[in-house]
């Protein structure tokens, strides 16, 4: 028996999947921004696109807040459940928690914060050898690591369910409902 598919809406959608794309992009340039600098300025770009990766999760957030994700089809075990709201929920906590860090860490530094090379972005006020700024740093590159891990577990379980179980989890995401 085929399970009623609810589907996200438009907006939490685009957000997902614009959200999904630049952290990605960002996980790939913070790794590799020493091979990479050589070749173009990454950590500009990097520290920019973390700007709007803030933005974005901050109105993503209040999106989710005020229209509550789709159900997961009934026949998904409880523990299952639990770690979908999980992983969402620290998905979440670090689409906040990544870009602040780098916000904190990078106000202690020499250089700018220029958003694309279209205006400056205030800098906090924290002290280049404070221990704020040392601990935004270290959490900075240590959850990097955890979001990259959290990254194949979200898509390697909607494969899963796309392609093994056939659950039509991932295309809640992928598309909208049909017109009824």
């Amino acid at each position: 028996m085929t399970e009623a598919v609810a589907h996200y809406n438009r907006v939490a959608r685009i957000l997902h999947w614009t959200i999904g794309i630049l952290i990605i992009a960002n996980i790939i340039g913070g790794i590799a921004h020493d091979p990479l600098g050589k070749l173009f300025p990454v950590m500009p770009i990097h520290k920019s696109i973390g700007f709007v990766v803030l933005a974005l999760s901050l109105v993503r957030l209040a999106w989710r807040l005020t229209h509550p994700a789709p159900p997961l089809p009934a026949s998904l075990p409880g523990w299952e459940k639990a770690a979908a709201q999980a992983t969402h929920w620290s998905f979440y906590a670090l689409m906040i928690v990544m870009p602040m860090s780098g916000w904190i860490f990078s106000s202690a530094g020499t250089y700018p914060l220029n958003f694309f090379g279209l205006f400056d972005i205030p800098k906090l006020a924290v002290d280049k050898g404070s221990a704020l700024a040392g601990g935004a740093h270290e959490a900075h590159e240590i959850l990097g690591f955890v979001w990259a891990g959290l990254l194949v577990i979200h898509i390697g379980a909607a494969l899963r369910h796309h392609y093994i179980l056939k659950d039509n989890v991932l295309t809640r995401m992928w598309r909208s409902a049909p017109d009824a």
